[in-house]
């Protein structure tokens, strides 16, 4: 394919050019949906479903600027990142504080390892948690190290895009079951009433849908997959904005399509959760994490159910730990690259560090999983640094708008409004959870 090249205006053209490069993700449904949106159903019942909607929606507004910015200008999210005013100390404070979000989500993963040695178990595995989780890490940072991303992913992707399908029509086989989903409920939760305890709904809001770790992963796969390499540099000529324009609609035919599907499946999981798991009072914790979430499909399919929550628990957390070692490797390189650690003078020295942090990442899971051995508190803790992240990922989307992005490339007024109300939204989340926890010290 050509260096720079026009982009498709038909989705059959956009297929036909980019092949398996347009990047809707295999990780659509990840631990955020399976563990942290279930728990939340099963603590609080129905009564937050319009609070998953809203998760699930209001983010995309945030993704697709960051995106714009990526296309237009060929920077990474960092890289751009490291653009916000402020004060500096060889990057800017923006990339420092979301450097204390990467470290969290190490614990997040670690989590989601052991959620898999959980599943295994389920599955009748005689081995100890310990040799689980070096052969899960062992195997991700061996197959990433050897250049085998494509072919798993494209596995997840299926598998995952299976069990969502699946998990939709558990939720309606429960009407012929004794936890069948009716209108009151549903009416309940949409009558945009809070709980009592805010934390694990936080947490959720931080995960689901486009996470703030995807919101930072998705500028570096539009770049690589090619698209800010087709529209090329800023030569002042209406053929680059057309160009440009062009590979932006590309990505939001990604984006939106992608939008559809982890919502629709994440709904799923917390009507799951509230229907069987908080019906039945079971709770979801660090030692009964696999075994509770079973039934959510063998309460409706018995035996078969609960081998098909293992089959797709594996292939949704197993490609999850996978696809974000992938990205948080290109995010460790392009970190120490910027703090001028790692010298990366060509793509071929970047690729380097890359194949070294998807050895180094992996095995650091498994030391934080095997320190603390509680899946759902780890997962829980990236959860929640993901979510106080959020505010500032969206207010840096809005300062790329008006001060970084090509006049002519800039949204509609109706698109700006939204992604107005995504950061204003994020924000108040945030305030709001930060009040609850310290407010009734003041």
């Amino acid at each position: 394919m050509n260096e720079i090249t026009d982009a498709p205006q038909t989705w059959r053209g956009i297929r036909k050019q980019l092949g398996p490069g347009l990047i809707v993700s295999a990780n659509i449904v990840g631990s955020g949906e399976l563990i942290v949106t279930t728990k939340l159903g099963a603590d609080v019942g129905f009564i937050l479903l319009w609070f998953i909607i809203l998760g699930c929606l209001i983010k995309v507004f945030v993704q697709l600027e960051l995106g714009r910015y990526a296309i237009s200008k060929g920077k990474t999210t960092l890289q751009a990142l490291n653009t916000v005013p402020g004060p500096r100390w060889i990057v800017s404070w923006l990339v420092w504080l979301w450097s204390l979000m990467f470290l969290a989500v190490f614990f997040q993963l670690s989590g989601i390892v052991g959620g898999i040695a959980q599943v295994l178990g389920l599955a009748g595995s005689d081995l100890s948690h310990t040799v689980l989780a070096i052969l899960i890490t062992g195997s991700c940072a061996a197959l990433l190290f050897i250049g085998r991303y494509k072919f798993i992913q494209n596995f997840a992707t299926i598998m995952v895009a299976w069990f969502s399908m699946f998990t939709i029509f558990a939720v309606f086989s429960l009407y012929w079951t004794d936890y069948g989903i009716t209108g009151t409920q549903i009416a309940d939760g949409l009558s945009f009433r809070l709980p009592d305890e805010f934390t694990i709904a936080f947490a959720a809001f931080g995960v689901i849908g486009v996470g703030a770790t995807e919101l930072i992963f998705y500028p570096y796969w539009c770049l690589e997959k090619g698209y800010g390499r087709y529209v090329g540099p800023d030569d002042g000529t209406e053929i680059w904005v057309t160009r440009a324009k062009g590979w932006i609609r590309v990505m939001k035919y990604d984006a939106l399509l992608s939008l559809v599907i982890y919502t629709g499946a994440t709904v799923a999981f917390y009507l799951l959760g509230a229907a069987v798991l908080n019906g039945k009072g079971l709770e979801i914790s660090n030692d009964n994490l696999m075994v509770n979430l079973s039934n959510l499909y063998s309460t409706s399919f018995g035996t078969a159910g609960l081998w098909i929550f293992i089959v797709g628990a594996i292939a949704v957390l197993y490609s999850t730990v996978f696809i974000a070692t992938a990205s948080n490797s290109r995010l460790a390189a392009d970190f120490l690259n910027l703090l001028r650690v790692v010298k990366q003078d060509s793509e071929a020295d970047r690729l380097r560090t890359v194949r070294i942090a998807c050895v180094a990442l992996p095995t650091l899971y498994c030391i934080f999983y095997l320190s603390v051995g509680k899946p759902v508190t780890l997962v829980t803790i990236g959860a929640v640094s993901q979510a106080l992240m959020l505010p500032f990922i969206s207010l840096a989307a809005l300062y790329f708008l008006y001060y970084q992005t090509h006049e002519k490339l800039r949204p509609r007024g109706s698109w700006i409004a939204f992604l107005w109300l995504s950061a204003m939204l994020m924000t108040a989340v945030g305030v709001f959870q930060l009040y609850r926890e310290f407010g009734r010290f003041f």
